[in-house]
């Protein structure tokens, strides 16, 4: 995206076909059934939170920062050789729900800063020692990578509330409902998880979550949206679209070897334009979404892992107060590939978005 541009700014597609954009029919109030399962939760304990937070400022002391290569090996290293309780509960989800959340990392506001205006005021150097804990965790599930086009290609995104964006489809908005989706869902190289680290939330502002497979589909529905019949495009401030090339159709529903996945972000997708089959389909997935989202605050020192192919994520709307208090999340890409995707979208060009890994390999 654009220096000037907040992350994750969320540009309506509007369809061709009189039907209404996909914002005004997905823009809703999210319900939230007793019923549904328990969240995923493991408590780190007090040697594995010291010893983060050690590592985190050994490491942000030693080597100054991510532009150095060696720092980069060094978190590379040290997440390979951690074994014991870290091990353990640093993985990805281990249900169908597809979040869990790990309670403890240690925070310190004060050293961090308040919450900056908007993610280009970040302090780099008060940041590091969280943002290299963040990667140590990244690590040890997969290959965290930033993408070049988006916080000029920081492995650590910021996430808060910026002035002028409050009722704009962004992660920098506050006054409306952020609409679920899958993170970077017209990419091939999209993340398999993420995490979402808090650094502060002081108004418990939740995030919303859906897993794919607590929905109710027909069998019909199922087999309808595993056709590739519309393609998902990227916000366009990566740039100018003549020059992403083809939007190729993909699938919103696709099967991985342990169960259903999705690629889903109708504020991107002109599904209005598909044939009245597969825009029924797709309204009753989302529909299913809503009525399986639950709540999730997060507060400092948690971080969510995310399985990006099997839920959507989004947020409640809240009242920004832009005074330095307000909530502020760190989100980390990891890419596994040991989970491979659907072979097909080996073929997809991306629209000509591309990925640098914390290894300093890229695609």
């Amino acid at each position: 995206m654009h220096d000037h541009v907040p992350a994750h700014r969320r540009t309506t597609v509007r369809p061709s076909t009189g039907q209404g954009t996909a914002k005004g029919k997905f823009r809703m109030s999210i319900a939230v059934k007793s019923e549904i399962r328990s969240l995923e939760m493991r408590m780190l304990n007090a040697n594995s939170q010291v010893f983060l937070h050690q590592l985190g400022t050994t490491l942000a002391a030693a080597y100054g920062g991510l532009s150095n290569p060696r720092c980069r090996q060094a978190i590379s290293t040290l997440a390979a050789n951690i074994e014991g309780e870290l091990r353990e509960k640093i993985c990805p989800p281990a249900t169908d729900g597809g979040v869990c959340v790990i309670r403890g990392l240690l925070i310190d506001e004060q050293s961090v800063g308040r919450t900056p205006p908007i993610w280009a005021a970040i302090d780099d150097t008060a940041s590091l020692p969280l943002d290299l804990q963040m990667l140590l965790l990244a690590s040890m599930i997969g290959e965290p990578f930033g993408w070049r086009g988006q916080q000029e290609g920081r492995l650590v995104n910021n996430v808060m509330p910026a002035r002028g964006y409050e009722s704009v489809q962004t992660g920098a908005s506050s006054s409306i409902l952020l609409s679920p989706h899958t993170e970077d869902s017209f990419h091939p190289h999209r993340s398999h998880v993420f995490l979402l680290g808090c650094v502060r939330n002081p108004d418990g502002v939740a995030t919303t979550i859906a897993s794919v497979r607590d929905v109710n589909l027909s069998a019909a529905d199922h087999e309808i949206l595993l056709r590739p019949t519309i393609p998902i495009l990227p916000d366009l401030t990566y740039g100018d679209a003549e020059k992403w090339g083809a939007a190729d159709p993909i699938p919103t529903l696709w099967e991985r070897s342990d169960g259903l996945c999705l690629r889903y972000d109708p504020d991107y997708t002109p599904w209005a334009d598909a044939d009245p089959e597969y825009r029924e389909a797709y309204l009753r997935l989302g529909s299913e979404l809503e009525r399986v989202t639950r709540r999730v605050v997060l507060e400092p020192g948690d971080v969510a892992i995310i399985d990006n192919d099997v839920v959507v994520h989004g947020r409640v709307p809240f009242t920004a107060r832009f005074d330095g208090t307000d909530r502020w999340l760190k989100r980390v890409n990891v890419a596994m590939p040991d989970r491979p995707r659907p072979m097909a979208e080996l073929t997809e060009n991306g629209y000509g978005q591309q990925v640098d890994y914390l290894s300093l390999e890229s695609k």
